[in-house]
């Protein structure tokens, strides 16, 4: 396995061409009719699926587009709680930071690229997610999957049309989708195992998508952004539920290879998901060489809890702990986790019991 602090494979991966607007995934995965239309066979994915035709929105009525957003004020606000800004204001004053000449216009221009950069990634990622259902509509062998899934692709296409126009109408700027999220997405979409999509969207990149909308909608009080990131919220928690109650029953029996291989697909994506956070767009467009400063965002990811951390392995620890993933096969990925520093995160409620509370919430407040 490769070192995963390795700077050099981190830099290496880059988007080819990052003004391609058209990009194809080459699969070989086959659609699967099922004949057993027998609804309810499995009665958590029928309970989300009736929860999911009842809690539909709409984009374009729901959400007030007339409110006039300030990208900097937004920007420079979410800098002001967020971690990664506050540690590049600590490496201003090291010897030979690249950062070293910032003053108050660099880090105001840093905060709004870094909102861009988040949103954008949002926006590319809730694409991936509508791909990979569509594929689960077409793969999962259950009645009761596929209905569900079928609303989740609906849920997705919402999502990717409310983030483009909070971009192009609010923030009049957009990133690439990032190389290495880019790549997790293009390895999900060319497995044909139906399991794997699952593992690797409605898990991996769905997971880290829920506790980064979290995130951002604890800290900001732009109030358009607030409210989408609220809608959009209710529907990724049943998103990830869906995928953890539907792995539960597909990994009851798995061992040996199987499970060997769906425990190294886990880690080699959430490393993936860790580099993403390392932003080298970012970094280019505001003129900084992403070789001279990633390597003190790597050595901060070693050295203490970071967004990243917290972001992603207090969802995908407990999530595969609940999927037998953490401790089968000998415990490698808790080997695995331990080594990284995350481990403690295991009792951390897991999606299929934290989406009843974020239903609640948003029973209130949508």
């Amino acid at each position: 396995m490769t070192d995963v602090q390795d700077i050099e494979a981190i830099l290496a991966i880059t988007n080819a061409d990052p003004n391609e607007v058209l990009h194809a995934v080459p699969g070989d995965a086959g659609a699967l009719f099922t004949w057993d239309y027998a609804k309810g066979a499995r009665p958590q994915l029928e309970k989300l699926y009736e929860k999911a035709k009842t809690s539909q929105w709409n984009g374009s009525t729901d959400l007030d587009w007339s409110i006039d957003v300030d990208p900097e004020r937004t920007a420079v606000e979410l800098g002001a709680r967020d971690g990664r800004m506050k540690y590049v204001r600590a490496i201003m004053n090291e010897k030979g930071s690249p950062v070293a000449h910032w003053g108050e216009k660099e880090f105001n221009e840093y905060a709004i690229e870094n909102l861009a950069h988040r949103a954008s990634q949002f926006l590319h990622g809730e694409q991936g997610a509508l791909l990979c259902t569509a594929r689960i509509v077409e793969t999962v062998p259950w009645i009761d999957a596929k209905y569900y899934a079928s609303t989740q692709v609906m849920d997705e296409a919402r999502h990717v049309e409310v983030f483009a126009r909070y971009l192009d109408e609010k923030l009049e700027t957009r990133y690439p989708m990032n190389a290495h999220l880019g790549a997790l997405i293009d390895d999900i979409l060319s497995d044909s195992r139906w399991d794997i999509t699952y593992l690797g969207m409605q898990i991996m990149v769905e997971g880290l998508a829920l506790a980064a909308f979290g995130t951002m909608y604890r800290t900001t009080n732009e109030p358009l952004l607030k409210q989408l990131l609220r809608y959009v919220m209710s529907d990724e928690a049943r998103h990830v539920a869906f995928g953890v109650l539907s792995l539960q029953e597909a990994y009851a029996d798995i061992n040996g290879a199987e499970l060997r291989e769906r425990q190294e697909f886990v880690f080699e994506a959430a490393v993936r998901m860790r580099d993403r956070f390392l932003h080298q767009e970012v970094w280019e467009r505001l003129g900084v060489e992403p070789r001279k400063i990633v390597p003190y965002f790597v050595r901060q990811q070693s050295e203490e809890e970071v967004m990243f951390q917290q972001a992603l392995f207090a969802k995908i620890v407990p999530n595969c702990k609940k999927l037998g993933l953490l401790d089968g096969r000998d415990g490698w990925l808790r080997d695995r986790f331990t080594e990284l520093g995350v481990i403690h995160y295991e009792d951390h409620i897991d999606t299929s019991v934290e989406y009843t509370e974020l239903d609640a919430l948003s029973a209130r407040t949508l």
